[in-house]
C-alpha cells in the first residue's frame, strides 16, 4: 500500500509538468497494456488546475487507453500466456477465455469502466482471440464512459467540483487506492468463481454423458 501511494505521488507529480499531458497518455497506454496504476489520479489533477481542458484530457486519456489496449490484446494474441499466468493460475485464465467465448468482446466491459486490473483483461482478450474490433469498441465505450465521468463533472459543475475536489483531494486519493486493491481482489475471486463454475458445468456434461 505505502509503494502504491509512492507511485501515485509520483504520478501527481507530473500535473504541474510542461509535460503533463504526454505523462497523461503515457500513464493511460501503460496501464491497459502492464503498468499497474490507472492514470485517474492525474487526471483529477489536471481538471481541477484547468477545468476547461477537463474534456480534451478525459479524450486523451480514453484514445491512449484504447491503444494500450490493443497493445495487451496482441500481446496475449503473440504469446502473452507465459505472462497471464503469472496472475492467475492456468484454469482461471481458461475460465476466462470461455467467458469470453460465451460474451465475446461484451465481457470486457465492466473491467474497462471499473477498477479492475484492466491489462489482465486485454492480454487474456488475446488469448482468447476474441473479435478485435468489438474489443475496440467496447474498451472505447468503457474507457471513454469512465475517464469522461471525471472530465466532464469538472467541466460543468466548474466552480463547485473543483472546490470540492481541491479541499478532498487527498481523500479521493486514499478512496482511489482502496478502490485500486478492491479491484485486483475481485479480480481473484471472479477467477476463482469461474473456475469453479466452469468446472461444475463440465462435472455435469460428464454425469449427462
Amino acid at each position: 500500500m505505502e509503494f502504491i501511494h509512492g507511485a501515485v505521488d509520483w504520478m501527481l507529480s507530473w500535473a504541474g509538468s510542461p509535460y503533463a499531458v504526454v505523462a497523461l497518455f503515457i500513464f493511460s497506454f501503460w496501464e491497459s497494456s502492464f503498468f499497474p496504476l490507472p492514470p485517474d489520479p492525474l487526471l483529477i489533477a489536471m481538471a481541477v488546475a484547468d477545468p476547461a481542458k477537463a474534456p480534451y484530457y478525459a479524450l486523451v486519456c480514453t484514445v491512449a487507453s484504447v491503444l494500450g489496449a490493443a497493445l495487451g490484446y496482441f500481446i496475449g494474441k503473440k504469446g502473452g500466456r507465459p505472462v497471464v499466468y503469472r496472475i492467475f493460475k492456468e484454469k482461471r485464465v481458461e475460465s476466462v477465455e470461455k467467458l469470453y467465448k460465451r460474451y465475446d468482446a461484451w465481457a470486457v466491459g465492466a473491467a474497462a469502466f471499473t477498477p479492475i486490473p484492466y491489462k489482465v483483461f486485454t492480454i487474456t482478450a488475446g488469448i482468447a482471440e476474441i473479435n478485435f474490433w468489438r474489443f475496440l469498441l467496447v474498451s472505447f465505450l468503457g474507457r471513454g464512459a469512465r475517464f469522461f465521468l471525471v472530465g466532464m463533472a469538472v467541466f460543468f459543475f466548474g466552480p463547485s467540483i473543483q472546490i470540492a475536489l481541491d479541499q478532498y483531494f487527498e481523500v479521493v486519493t486514499v478512496s482511489f487506492l482502496l478502490l485500486l486493491v478492491l479491484g485486483f481482489v475481485a479480480a481473484k475471486f471472479l477467477g476463482d468463481y469461474l473456475t469453479k463454475r466452469e468446472a461444475g458445468r463440465e462435472g455435469e456434461s460428464g454425469i449427462s454423458g
